[in-house]
């Protein structure tokens, strides 16, 4: 017992015959697709359903299972309101899951629900496991800004809960690819779409979960993906096992791309510990990076790893170039795991007496202040990048042709509100999107006019 097999279906509503008038045919490849998962999943006649949606209620930093003992939900917002479902929570499996993911540090639980309703996300594929199967209950798990990792391990969590609990268990990693295939499509095109589809569909195909992990943030961001942190749990609950990997079906015709997979669990295999293997990966290119950063990124490290074991705040060391000592100004620490943010404060200008001070407080602030993530654990310090930016003057500019998202960074302000964005950030291709985030960042809205300053910044790696 434990969990048996594991899907990855999309959830276009239009494959819902009732939603898709006839358009659904124009995608039958994927209907017949899904139409094959669930035959599989009405032969293994699981007990519990542990379903990933993107479209369930998503946080920065927390994963939020769906609490209760029932829900229910239509396609009333597809013209289809006729069209719904109810189903049954598996509150034991929830209950536990909640309990192991504590045990592992991992920020999941019940808290802040905001719509009971089932999304469609979760009832676009149980539509068609539904007309074959029904006696099962359901667990339903939304995504969460976190890192790759942290995916994959509350995948690891749920499939040590379905084996504490000796049931027969079925997984669904429900989620679209690529939303930026076609110029003609809903989301326009970049190329970084057909790329991202190419590569993980041959990956999955493989069952090569691994490499899941390896997806880089920028590339994902580009081709506006939504369900690759569902591929990445679902790879978690298959940790650690000998699989048959199977390619149902590929295709994009409206801009958006749809897989789907099928994968049958079988013996343990320890070699398939892809965290394990991942992690040591990244050991090895921290350590990398460590024997050659610089005095900058050295006395930031050195401040993070002291606070994280200790709580305590270093003093400044001697024996650092002199202008650490003697300048001032702003200065930005950003950490980085697995590719991913895991934390960045920083001054716009000088709080401290000098650089070397500045760099120590924003390192200390950085791993364990900064609101969007909890604080860095002794176990991640030998897989912590770490950068250290150090701002110039800040000059008023009068348009956005005196900016240039490579070189400047920007500051947005409108009355008290103020947002700030580092030059030179991967995904950032112009300065439009950098005056957007540094917006979204502020609060403001996108048509509201702002007043801008730049900086120059020296990257310290």
């Amino acid at each position: 017992m434990g969990v048996q097999a594991a899907f990855v279906v999309p959830h276009p509503a239009v494959i819902v015959p009732e939603i898709g008038r006839g358009q659904e045919k124009k995608i039958q490849k994927t209907v017949d697709a899904c139409q094959e998962v669930a035959r599989r999943i009405g032969e293994q006649k699981p007990e519990t359903i542990v379903l990933i949606s993107p479209h369930q209620v998503m946080y920065a930093n927390y994963f939020h299972i769906s609490p209760g003992s029932e829900a229910k939900g239509n396609f009333a917002k597809y013209g289809a309101e006729q069209i719904g479902m109810e189903i049954s929570y598996d509150e034991e499996f929830v209950e536990l899951l909640c309990q192991v993911a504590e045990t592992k540090k991992l920020p999941a639980g019940i808290q802040g629900e905001i719509d009971p309703q089932l999304d469609h996300g979760t009832m676009v594929p149980l539509y068609f496991v539904n007309q074959v199967w029904k006696n099962y209950r359901l667990v339903r798990i939304g995504l969460s800004g976190l890192s790759l990792m942290k995916h994959y391990e509350l995948g690891q969590c749920i499939k040590s809960v379905a084996e504490k609990l000796e049931r027969n268990i079925v997984v669904i990693a429900s989620g679209d690819l690529s939303h930026k295939l076609k110029i003609e499509g809903p989301y326009g095109f970049q190329k970084e779409g057909p790329e991202y589809d190419s590569r993980v569909m041959y990956v999955l195909g493989k069952g090569a979960f691994g490499e899941l992990l390896e997806f880089p943030e920028n590339l994902c961001n580009k081709a506006g993906e939504c369900g690759h942190r569902a591929l990445t749990m679902m790879a978690g609950t298959l940790d650690r096992t000998e699989i048959i990997a199977r390619h149902l079906s590929y295709e994009g015709p409206f801009g958006i791309g749809y897989g789907v997979c099928e994968y049958l669990a079988r013996k343990e295999n320890p070699q398939r510990n892809f965290k394990e293997q991942h992690e040591k990966k990244e050991r090895e290119r921290v350590a990398s990076q460590i024997r050659k950063q610089d005095a900058y990124v050295a006395l930031a490290r050195r401040a993070v790893e002291e606070y994280t074991r200790t709580g305590q705040v270093i003093p400044v060391p001697a024996g650092l170039p002199e202008e650490l000592y003697q300048q001032q100004a702003g200065v930005f620490v950003s950490l980085k795991e697995n590719d991913s943010l895991r934390g960045c404060v920083g001054t716009v200008q000088a709080a401290e007496n000098s650089v070397a001070e500045e760099i120590i407080y924003n390192a200390v602030s950085a791993c364990s202040r900064d609101p969007r993530f909890q604080p860095v654990g002794p176990e991640e310090l030998d897989r912590l990048t770490i950068t250290v930016d150090v701002l110039g003057k800040l000059e008023k500019v009068n348009s956005v042709e005196e900016l240039d998202e490579k070189k400047y960074g920007v500051i947005v302000s409108k009355e008290n509100s103020q947002g700030l964005l580092l030059p030179d950030l991967d995904g950032v291709d112009s300065v439009q999107e950098q005056i957007g985030i540094a917006k979204r960042k502020a609060g403001i809205k996108d048509q509201e006019e702002v007043e801008l300053q730049r900086f120059e910044v020296i990257r310290h790696f």
